[in-house]
C-alpha cells in the first residue's frame, strides 16, 4: 500500500503507542496482526482525505482553464506583466489542425457555399413568387451569405498560424458573425419546418396565419434575437496579444476573469437557441411526412428535405452545440480545441442549406431546371415548364409545399 511522505511521522507514532500500550501490563495487548489492520484503516483514512483535497485543487484549477486561459506573469525587467499560455494551449496553437486543417475546411465551404447561396438566392428574389415561406428561405440565405463572406479572414487568420492581423472591431464583428451562424441556421430552419408544418398538416388555420405580414415580422424578430445573443461577443474585448508566441488571438483565449462571466451565457445558448428548436424542427417534419402519407400525398421531397435538415442538426450543428456543453462542465481548455473543429464543420450547413431549397419549393426546382440547358432541351421536346407546373398544381393542393 503507498502512503505518502507526509504520513510517516503519524504512522511511526501509531504503531509505536500501538507497542507501549502491549507493554502496559494493564492495557489489553494487541497482537501484531491487530496492530498491522489498526494501521492499515488509518492509512487509508488520511489517504482519503488526501485524494478528496487534491481533487478539490484539480477542479478549482480546472474553472481556470475554459478555452485557452491567459496566463499573465509579471516581468521584473519591464516592469510588465506579459501574456502567455500553459504547455497544453500552446500545443493546441501550434498543431496543424488549427492552422491547416480548419482553414482549408473555411476554404472549401467558401467554394461551394458562396455560388450555391448567390445563386439560390437570386432565384429566390426574382424568379419566384414572394410568398411567406420564399421570405424565410431568402433570410436563411442572407444569413449564410453573411457568414460565407467573412471566412476570408478566418482563413487568413488561421493559415498566418493562429495570428489576428485585422484589429479588435473586426475581430469582434468576425467572432459574433461566426458564432452566429450556427443559432441563425437553426432559428431559420425551425421557423422554414414550422412554416411547412401549418401549410400541409393545418391548411385551413394556415390561411389565416401565413401571410407576408407575420413572415416580415417572424424574420425580424429573428434578426433582432440573433443581434442581441451575440451581445457578449460584441461588449467584450476579444483579441489579445500573447508574448511568449508572438501572435494575437482572436477569441480563442480570453482571461479568466472573463471567462467565467460566460458560463450561463453558454448554456442559456445551447438550451434555448438549439434544444428546443431542434424538438419543434423534429415534430414539425415528423408531422408532414405523416400528413402527406394519410392523403396519399407525394412525400418523396418532403423525406429529402427532412433528411438533409436533419443532417444539417446532427453532422453540422450538434456536435458544435455539444462540446460546447461539455466544455462548460468540464472547464476543460482541452475540450475548447474541438469546440474550435466543431465550430468549423458547423458551417458547412451553409453548403447544404441550397439543396433545403430545392427539395422544400417546387417552384424553385422549376427555375433552377429552367437554367440548366440539359433541363430546357428536356422540356422543350416534351413538356414545357408551364404545364408541368399546371399539372402539378392540379395534382397537389399546395405546390410550392406538398413535396
Amino acid at each position: 500500500m503507498t502512503v505518502a511522505p507526509f504520513q510517516h511521522k503519524s504512522l511511526l507514532t501509531i504503531i509505536s503507542v500501538c507497542h507501549h500500550r502491549a507493554r502496559t501490563p494493564k492495557m489489553k495487548l494487541l497482537t501484531p496482526l491487530q496492530t498491522f489492520v489498526l494501521c492499515t484503516l488509518i492509512s487509508c483514512v488520511i489517504n482519503c482525505c488526501n485524494t478528496e483535497r487534491n481533487e478539490e485543487c484539480r477542479k478549482k484549477e480546472g474553472r481556470m482553464s475554459r478555452k485557452f486561459p491567459i496566463v499573465q506573469i509579471f516581468n521584473k525587467n519591464t516592469n510588465k506583466s506579459i501574456n502567455t499560455f500553459n504547455d497544453s494551449s500552446i500545443q493546441h496553437l501550434r498543431s496543424n489542425i488549427t492552422r491547416a486543417l480548419i482553414p482549408y475546411f473555411f476554404l472549401l465551404v467558401f467554394i461551394i457555399g458562396l455560388p450555391a447561396n448567390g445563386l439560390a438566392l437570386w432565384i429566390l428574389i426574382t424568379r419566384i413568387k414572394q410568398l411567406p415561406s420564399t421570405f424565410l428561405l431568402i433570410n436563411l440565405a442572407l444569413a449564410d451569405l453573411f457568414v460565407i463572406l467573412s471566412l476570408p479572414w478566418r482563413i487568413a487568420y488561421h493559415l498566418l498560424g493562429n495570428n489576428w492581423l485585422f484589429g479588435e472591431v473586426f475581430c469582434r464583428i468576425s467572432t459574433a458573425v461566426l458564432y452566429g451562424n450556427v443559432y441563425s441556421s437553426i432559428l431559420f430552419l425551425t421557423c422554414i419546418g414550422a412554416d411547412r408544418y401549418l401549410a400541409i398538416v393545418h391548411p385551413f388555420i394556415s390561411k389565416e396565419i401565413r401571410n407576408n405580414t407575420t413572415a416580415y415580422c417572424i424574420c425580424g424578430g429573428v434578426w433582432l434575437l440573433l443581434v442581441l445573443s451575440m451581445v457578449p461577443h460584441y461588449i467584450t474585448k476579444q483579441s489579445y496579444w500573447i508574448d511568449t508566441l508572438n501572435i494575437t488571438l482572436c477569441n480563442d483565449a480570453l482571461p479568466v476573469q472573463t471567462l467565467e462571466t460566460y458560463h450561463p451565457y453558454l448554456i442559456c445558448q445551447v438550451m434555448f437557441g438549439f434544444m428546443i428548436p431542434c424538438l419543434i424542427v423534429v415534430f414539425c417534419y415528423i408531422s408532414i411526412i405523416s400528413s402527406l402519407f394519410l392523403n396519399d400525398m407525394k412525400y418523396g421531397h418532403a423525406i429529402m428535405a427532412t433528411l438533409l435538415v436533419l443532417l444539417v442538426f446532427l453532422v453540422c450543428l450538434t456536435p458544435f452545440n455539444m462540446t460546447l456543453l461539455i466544455q462548460v462542465y468540464t472547464q476543460s481548455s482541452d475540450v475548447y480545441y474541438y469546440t474550435m473543429i466543431c465550430l468549423a464543420v458547423s458551417t458547412f450547413s451553409n453548403c447544404i442549406d441550397p439543396f433545403i431549397y430545392y427539395y422544400i419549393s417546387e417552384e424553385f426546382r422549376n427555375k433552377l431546371k429552367s437554367l440548366i440547358p440539359a433541363y430546357k432541351t428536356e422540356t422543350g421536346s416534351g413538356k414545357s415548364d408551364q404545364s408541368i407546373l399546371q399539372s402539378s398544381s392540379q395534382s397537389q393542393p399546395n405546390p410550392p409545399l406538398s413535396e
